[in-house]
């Protein structure tokens, strides 16, 4: 278990996988966040709707990816892409995640 502080939920979230993971995938201390999209897909469903979180991701040799996280949980939905856009980066550097 791993915990980390930031400027809010996600942004903590980021920090205690990257805290978790750069151990073990030096690959991932040199990527950021670029861009974090929160969009409402059903917003007649109120606290219940559903949320798309979209993550651009950079890395230190100027490549840019996106990557999505849909759920009824915004913290999860943020997760969903963290996670993808790591292991992207995992995959794109030829590692297994």
């Amino acid at each position: 278990m791993t915990v980390a502080e930031g400027n809010g939920p996600v942004n903590a979230l980021d920090a205690a996988l990257r805290k978790a993971l750069t151990a073990h995938f030096p690959e991932l201390e040199h990527i950021r966040l670029s861009d974090y999209k929160v969009r409402i897909l059903t917003p007649q469903d109120a606290t219940g709707a559903v949320t798309r979180v979209m993550i651009e991701t950079a890395d230190a040799d100027g490549a840019v990816w996106s990557t999505v996280g849909v759920s009824t949980n915004i913290i999860d939905a943020s997760y969903n892409a963290l996670h993808d856009s790591l292991t992207y980066k995992l995959w794109r550097a030829g590692r297994r995640a």
